[in-house]
């Protein structure tokens, strides 16, 4: 079988069934016409005149061909026309006889209106006046209105070789005049036509894209240069165009016509700097886009869902990358837009933030904690930008945290239906939900802080208190040595908060817990070849070290630190002798009681040191004038002496080098051995090309 022609292609997809239809009408009028009494002419009455002979011919062929089915039954399915032995028509001799055909049909209908108007002059008046279209028929060709420009929607071909024919090569020439232009006179075409070849420039090797674009672009250099174009100068051409207003530090549009056509074409243009965004792979890259969308956000920010995709997208990338540099500008770019656009992006950052952290830090390690650390400091400046709406959002997530806290609690056994947290105890004991509470303690450090403040009380103060409690009750929930780890990094929390609030936290029935557990009272294992445990990255306890030398050593260690870092902040209190003494008494019977000899002297050299503090503070209050219930002049107390010159912060700040030297010890062997798997990387990729 031939190929079919293109023009019957089209008159099938968008006249064929409309002919039909016309056609089907032209037989209904003609027989209307013809029923009449009185029509027919002399020459129609003996073409319709059938012999008895010839009617019971073409009756017999009738019931013989349609004996088993019906009339529609047959003709649908279809009818198998033979081929002619023949040879086939050409296609001028084709076209030769549809204009005859069409010819005779108008001729006929033309004779058919004229013996009308003769025969039944009531009738043909009648048609005049309501149906005049039928009078008027003039059949045509439908090819004839067939435009060779026209493309059928479901004719893929078509649709293929037009695009192939339409398509514009993206050259460099054609790249710098559109620059040319943007800086002399620039307009919305031209900024639609550099929005369209943007799009095909960052959809260019991505897979499943079958979309067809205006342009096309191959050389390197037009590309580059053209996305510099949309990137750097095409926000500055779109500020000339429809510029903005700074009303109260925030860029206000004007509303006019031309504002709202320019903010549909930077719709389409947005999702393309989404694509670049979730594409991120180097900081000069990073911050280009930025910079871009930031130029942009005053257009973009009526439009909700592509604004929430580009804020998921920018925290995506501050979550997730491992450079330091590129957090940095992603933080910069949500700050300051958070600060200019509180009303529209403000809770969705926040919101967004938070629930993306959550998840980049469900892995926890040596070299992904200072990112972790950075995303908790930069999140928290987020939330004191509106400490009110800071404070809904914090209030709805910590409750989220007591209510799995209370649940894990309540949770029992089947059995003998006795409350045991150990069966749910892995909603509580991971990483998120460790760094969840911290995180907290980090917001409300920021924006509780006591400098800050100046005299106005911040609304997040109002959470402090049931963080504690749900942080206290997640430490105490197993307090099996296997979970110290995790306890001791909550403590940690607890004792930055404290510092920062100026609220006081018992810390210490927490800590004194760890001295009666089997860490201490139970004779330790002696393992061979056990490196000394990391309970910085670590919130458990492996089997190989629990009830180990090594680990109750590290326990030791870990203890005697928070123990100086928490009375360290009350070091210049005024009733510091009186917060300490039952601690002393307790420290010194258990030191008598104790069999570890190492640990007994290292607990000796802290409480020395706490006794000490303890009669300095009792020798600079002799001279004190005022009583106990003057807080203004409590809170002076010894306001001129710095912290570090008391006796027992002298001692927390030596103990403070000694931890930060072995940390950058660790972090030097780290960097080296990143260095040495790149080095041997780069060898291997070396080596692969080689042999290629």
């Amino acid at each position: 079988m031939g190929k079919v022609s293109k023009a019957t292609k089209k008159f099938q997809s968008k006249h064929l069934k409309h002919t039909l239809d016309q056609r089907k009408k032209e037989k209904v009028h003609n027989d209307k016409i013809k029923g009449r009494r009185g029509n027919k002419s002399e020459e129609e009455k003996r073409k319709l005149a059938l012999t008895k002979e010839e009617q019971k011919l073409k009756k017999a062929s009738k019931e013989e061909v349609f004996k088993d089915l019906s009339v529609e039954e047959f003709f649908g399915k279809g009818i198998d026309v033979p081929k002619s032995k023949k040879s086939k028509k050409s296609k001028k001799d084709a076209d030769s006889e549809s204009d005859v055909d069409s010819s005779s049909e108008e001729e006929d209908m033309a004779t058919s209106m004229a013996a009308l108007s003769e025969n039944d002059p009531e009738f043909y008046k009648y048609l005049k006046e309501n149906d005049k279209d039928l009078l008027d028929f003039a059949p045509s060709n439908p090819l004839d209105g067939v435009n060779d420009d026209d493309e059928p929607e479901d004719d893929n071909e078509d649709k293929m070789e037009a695009a192939e024919d339409d398509k514009i090569e993206i050259t460099l020439k054609l790249v710098k005049g559109w620059k040319k232009e943007l800086h002399a006179s620039p307009n919305l075409k031209l900024i639609r036509n550099i929005v369209s070849a943007f799009k095909v420039a960052v959809n260019l090797n991505r897979e499943g894209n079958i979309e067809e674009y205006k342009y096309t672009v191959t050389d390197e250099r037009a590309f580059h240069d053209l996305m510099l174009v949309s990137l750097k100068d095409l926000p500055q051409a779109v500020q000339k165009i429809a510029p903005y207003k700074n009303t109260k530090g925030s860029r206000t549009l004007p509303s006019n016509n031309n504002v709202s056509k320019l903010s549909a074409i930077i719709k389409s243009h947005a999702a393309s700097l989404l694509v670049l965004l979730n594409d991120i792979t180097n900081t000069e890259t990073g911050a280009l886009v930025l910079h871009s969308v930031d130029q942009l956000l005053p257009y973009i920010i009526s439009y909700r869902r592509i604004l929430k995709e580009i804020v998921k997208a920018i925290v995506n990338v501050w979550a997730t990358t491992r450079e330091v540099e590129t957090q940095i500008a992603t933080f910069a770019f949500l700050h300051n837009a958070c600060k200019e656009f509180k009303k529209s992006l403000l809770e969705v950052v926040l919101k967004t933030t938070y629930s993306t952290f959550i998840k980049s830090c469900r892995k926890t390690n040596i070299r992904s904690m200072p990112l972790i650390n950075f995303q908790k400091n930069s999140a928290a400046e987020l939330f004191g930008i509106d400490e009110n709406l800071g404070y809904q959002v914090g209030f709805e997530y910590i409750r989220q945290l007591a209510i799995h806290l209370r649940n894990t609690m309540n949770a029992t056994t089947k059995n003998n239906g006795k409350t045991n947290p150990q069966e749910a105890y892995k909603i509580i004991y991971n990483w998120q939900f460790c760094h969840s509470l911290d995180f907290w303690s980090r917001v409300l450090s920021f924006s509780c802080n006591p400098e800050k403040e100046q005299g106005h009380e911040s609304p997040l103060r109002e959470l402090i208190y049931p963080l504690v409690q749900v942080t206290i009750g997640a430490a105490r929930l197993i307090p099996t040595p296997q979970f110290f780890p995790l306890r001791f990094y909550l403590v940690r929390s607890l004792i930055r908060l404290s510092q920062n609030t100026g609220v006081f936290i018992p810390i210490y029935p927490i800590l004194s817990e760890i001295l009666s557990s089997t860490a201490f009272t139970k004779v330790p294992k002696k393992k061979e070849n056990l490196e000394a445990f990391d309970f910085d990255h670590n919130i458990k306890c492996s089997q190989n070290y629990l009830g180990t030398k090594v680990y109750q050593e590290g326990v030791a260690e870990q203890f005697l630190d928070l123990l100086g870092e928490y009375f360290a902040l009350y070091c210049k209190s005024v009733a510091f002798p009186e917060l300490t003494t039952p601690v002393i008494i307790a420290l010194r019977r258990y030191i008598k009681n104790s069999q570890n000899v190492r640990f007994n002297k290292q607990l000796s050299i802290v409480v020395e040191k706490l006794t000490q503090n303890s009669q300095y503070i009792q020798n600079k209050r002799i001279d004190v004038d005022f009583s106990p219930n003057d807080k203004s002049e409590v809170n002076k107390f010894l306001n001129d002496v710095n912290w570090e010159s008391t006796p027992l912060g002298i001692y927390v700040a030596a103990q403070r080098e000694v931890r930060e030297e072995k940390a950058r010890l660790v972090r030097e062997s780290l960097e080296e051995e990143d260095k040495e798997k790149e080095k041997l990387r780069n060898m291997g990729e070396e080596d692969l090309e080689m042999s290629d």
